[in-house]
Parts: C-alpha cells; structure tokens; sequence
C-alpha cells in the first residue's frame, strides 16, 4: 500500500472529511456518508472510488446491504510512516540541542 497514494486520496477536503467520519462512527452505507456533504450521489460515489482504489476505505457486502469502512492497514502504514519522521526529527533536534550547549559553554568559558 502506497503511503503516496493515501495522502493523495486524502488531499481532498472530502475525501478526508469521509475518513474522518469513518473513523468517528464505524461503517456506514455511501447514503450515510453523503448526508453532511451537499454534492451528488454520483460525486459521493467517485471519492468513495478514489479511497477504495488508494487502499484507504473497503467496501463490505452483506446481502442487500452495501458499507464502508476504513482500512485498518492504511492507518497503520500512514502511522509507520510518521513515526519514522517523528523519529528523524527527534534525533536531529537532540543533536541541535547539544550542539548548541556546546557553544553557549564555549561562550561562557570566553567571558
């Protein structure tokens, strides 16, 4: 799953606003997640494409019944993807931080 493709599914307002929702109260059917929206069925429909093509939403059929959910793979790729940045600019502001003591000690022994 492309880390790639799922922030460019969620760069759309709606896109992400469908996620969020989501997220927030578990599967809902397209008629659910297209009441807080004022846009087309058929709109509603292509970005629940554009989600499910990019890995973030699947789509589950019980009988009749049609809902989505997120991909619990999705998160956790888009997770390991900012640990892994969270964890690149940790280490390189502790390296700043001791750089910089060392100059204000280096500072204060010139006084």
């Amino acid at each position: 799953m492309s880390v790639q493709r799922i922030f460019s599914a969620l760069s759309d307002p709606t896109r992400f606003a469908i996620v969020e929702q989501l997220l927030e109260q578990g599967d809902q059917t397209a008629g659910a997640l297209a009441e807080p929206f004022e846009i087309s069925k058929p709109a509603i429909s292509r970005h629940l494409k554009v989600l499910e093509e990019a890995g973030v939403i699947e789509r589950r059929i019980d009988r009749q019944y049609r809902s989505f959910r997120v991909r619990p793979q999705s998160m956790r790729s888009l997770n390991d993807w900012v640990e892994r940045y969270r964890r690149f600019w940790n280490t390189s502001f502790d390296r700043l931080e001791k750089v910089l003591q060392k100059e204000d000690n280096k500072d204060d022994n010139d006084d």
